[in-house]
Order: structure tokens, then C-alpha cells, then sequence
């Protein structure tokens, strides 16, 4: 009896030691821990949240006693609706216009006075595995409106229908097609941007790195609010703000006891591409020869040091990155609109970044034009 413990005890361990030798050696990738240096003080109204802020926490602690009520199976549905009808009841200043993007569902969000040779393509956040475009139209109206450009938000495949690469090449098709083709029809663009949140966020600097490397009309500018910028999970923010961030922490915080190597073989299982991939993990790519980039994300969420992360190592090699932090803010805060004045102010910040760098034609006076 002995002998067969000591066997099973044995096979236990090498099967431990396994699973670490492959996380430790090919799932985790390169330390990045030279680029945790802060790149910025974050904004902040005072010590404390400004009242605004409780409204938001109170809609947000619903969400967990809600999915624990449905069946795990029922759950992504129910996430899923519950999003898409958050902001329903909003009026928003855009008209909407349903859109093939070249095989990929999206919508046409369109301010007043937008140019449609300007053009934006929006990649919504929700975790690879809910959001729409519907979900973010307070954004996407938003981002029409500062940019004064024709937004295309796509609904790229989500997990776990569909694998982790089809929303990347959803992604990359949209790209394609937005390049040739406006609200209009058919017609080349002059000024092109592409933003995403969150997961979206990851999309859009992923999107960066293949535009480049595969020869592809690069953006003029991106901007990235609250990115997952690695796969790997390896910023010190995942654990260490699990408490502090009142959106992810409830949903996500019990990974953050999972043992890292456990966790790399999870993503590496259900992505089927190695967390340190560059195409899921942008942070780990070459991110020199890059577009004006500027990166939102709140001091106290999960994912503050991917993007803090992401700005040091793209500033260093000499792309222009731009990191702002505020403080006190729950993940995609700027989705709050127009209750939350940090919200307002954060995108008043995107509008400036997006205005400098392509400035829209302004109208010539008659003083100009008769000269």
C-alpha cells in the first residue's frame, strides 16, 4: 500500500512540475516588471469620490446577486441583456445605421455634422464575451461627436460561441473595409481612428500591431480605455486592485487566488493561442513605428499597470503614448456620461488628443477666401 502511495505521490508531483515548467517556460513570457515605473499622477477632484460616483457602485452591485440567480448556463445571456439595455433609455444626439462591414455586423453612429471622411471604428469591451454595439452607444455617440467623425461600431464574434481569434479578424476585416467604404457607400477615407475599451481595448492595440506588420493603412491615432494590454495576466494590478475596483473585483476578483500558472494554462485552453502571443497579448509586441496613441484608465482598477505598462514600453521604443490615470473611478468610467463629470472630463481629454492629431478643415472666412 505504501509503494502504491508512494507511485501516486510521485505521478502527483511530476504532473505539478509539469504544469509549472510549461506556464513558467512557454506561457508566461518575458518579465515586463522594468515598465511598472509610473508614467503619470493620476486626476483626482479630492481624497475622496465626488458624490456622482454612488449612483454608478449602487447599479453596479446588482450585477453580481443577479447572475448568481441564474443558471451558469443562463448567465452569459443574461449578462448580455442586461448590458445591452443598460442605457436604453438614453436620448442620444447620433443617429444609428445598421451596416455589412465587409461580412462583419456593425452600426453607423453618426453626431450632427460628422464628416464621413472621417471615420472611427469602435471595438466595444465585455470580457471577449458580451457587449454590442447597442451597449456602448453612449460612447460611440460621444466619440462621433469629438472626433466629428463617421463612427463604425462592429459586433465582432464573442466567446465562447465563437473562438478568441474570430473577434480578432472581425476586427481586422472591419479595418479593411472601413478604409474604403463611408456612410455614403463606397469612398476612400481621409482621417481614420480607431478606440476600444477594455477587452475592445486589447482589440484596438492588437490592431495597431497587424496594421503595421502586415502593410495595412495605419491609423492616425487609437485611443485605448482601461486595455487588457497582456494576456499573461502579469501586472501587479490584477491582484493587487482586486479590492479597490468595484466593477471587475466582484466578477473576475477569484482568479486573482488562482495560482499564476494555473491561469496561463486556463487562458491558453480556452483562447487556443499562447497567452504571451502578441496578437492577445499587445503589450508583449515590437510597439515601435506606431500611431499617436492615448491610453484612460482608472489608479485603483485591475488593469491600471497594463496600461501603465503599455505606455512605458511603447514610449521607450519611440512610438508616442500618452497614459491618463484618474483616481476614484470604476472600469470604463467614461461610459457614464454625462453623470459622471470625470466621465465628461476624460472624453473632453480623447476630443483634444483626437483633434491634434488630424485637425478637421475648418470653414474659410470671407476675409480668407477673397484674399
Amino acid at each position: 500500500m505504501s509503494e502504491t502511495w508512494g507511485l501516486a505521490a510521485g505521478v502527483l508531483l511530476a504532473a505539478v512540475l509539469g504544469i509549472w515548467a510549461v506556464a513558467r517556460f512557454h506561457l508566461s513570457g518575458a518579465d515586463l516588471s522594468a515598465f511598472d515605473r509610473p508614467a503619470t499622477a493620476p486626476f483626482s477632484r479630492g481624497p475622496q469620490p465626488g458624490p456622482e460616483i454612488g449612483a454608478v457602485l449602487q447599479s453596479m452591485a446588482a450585477v453580481p446577486p443577479m447572475l448568481q440567480a441564474a443558471p451558469m448556463r443562463q448567465r452569459k445571456f443574461v449578462l448580455r441583456k442586461y448590458v445591452d439595455e443598460a442605457f436604453a433609455d438614453r436620448v442620444l444626439d447620433a443617429t444609428f445605421v445598421p451596416v455589412d462591414a465587409g461580412g462583419v455586423p456593425a452600426e453607423w453612429v453618426l453626431a450632427p455634422g460628422a464628416d464621413p471622411a472621417r471615420r472611427l471604428l469602435y471595438i466595444h469591451g465585455g470580457a471577449f464575451i458580451f457587449g454590442s454595439p447597442r451597449s456602448h452607444r453612449t460612447l460611440t455617440s460621444r466619440f462621433s461627436a469629438l472626433a466629428g467623425a463617421a463612427v463604425l461600431a462592429i459586433d465582432y464574434r464573442l466567446m465562447p460561441e465563437h473562438p478568441r481569434r474570430a473577434g480578432i479578424e472581425d476586427c481586422r476585416r472591419a479595418w479593411q473595409w472601413l478604409v474604403g467604404h463611408g456612410p455614403g457607400g463606397a469612398a476612400p477615407a481621409q482621417v481614420l481612428f480607431v478606440a476600444g475599451d477594455s477587452a475592445g481595448g486589447n482589440l484596438t492595440l492588437s490592431l495597431l500591431n497587424w496594421a503595421r506588420d502586415a502593410g495595412q493603412r495605419a491609423p492616425d491615432a487609437a485611443v485605448a480605455l482601461s486595455p487588457l494590454t497582456d494576456s499573461t495576466m502579469a501586472s501587479p494590478s490584477m491582484r493587487a486592485n482586486v479590492h479597490s475596483d468595484a466593477m471587475l473585483g466582484p466578477l473576475f476578483g477569484a482568479l486573482a487566488r488562482v495560482p499564476h500558472s494555473l491561469l496561463l494554462w486556463m487562458g491558453w485552453l480556452q483562447n487556443r493561442i499562447n497567452p504571451r502571443d502578441p496578437v492577445v497579448s499587445p503589450l508583449r509586441a515590437d510597439l515601435s513605428g506606431l500611431p499617436p496613441v492615448l491610453v484612460q484608465a482608472s489608479a485603483v482598477e485591475m488593469l491600471r499597470d497594463d496600461a501603465q505598462r503599455y505606455v512605458n514600453k511603447a514610449r521607450a521604443a519611440g512610438s508616442p503614448a500618452e497614459l491618463q490615470l484618474w483616481d476614484h473611478m470604476v472600469h470604463v468610467w467614461q461610459i457614464f456620461n454625462p453623470e459622471l463629470p470625470e466621465a465628461e472630463q476624460a472624453l473632453e481629454r480623447i476630443g483634444r488628443f483626437l483633434e491634434a492629431a488630424a485637425p478637421r478643415r475648418r470653414a474659410a472666412s470671407p476675409l480668407q477666401e477673397a484674399a
